[in-house]
């Protein structure tokens, strides 16, 4: 049956479930899983919107920094005078 569906699917579904099991993944484990040209830029896009959107947490193991995407908080602007 792995076949017929696809191993990045398989892996995808793993690694949600790992995710939401326990709340994070590291992005290394993500990138061991899914090596590059498993899936499309989009469909790479597509699934850390996804674990972000589950609230799973994405974790550089190398150096602690949690991946927040495209939606990190830009710093606060001050008003402009017009």
């Amino acid at each position: 049956m792995e076949n017929r569906i696809g191993k990045s699917y398989v892996a995808r579904k793993s690694l949600f479930a790992k995710g939401l099991k326990e709340g994070r993944l590291t992005v290394q484990e993500i990138e061991e899983a899914l090596p590059a040209g498993t899936l499309t830029a989009a469909e790479r896009w597509l699934l850390y919107y996804s674990l972000r959107a589950a609230q799973v947490e994405i974790i550089d193991e190398v150096t602690g920094q949690v991946d927040h995407g495209f939606m990190a908080e830009a710093p606060p602007q001050a008003p402009s005078n017009h």
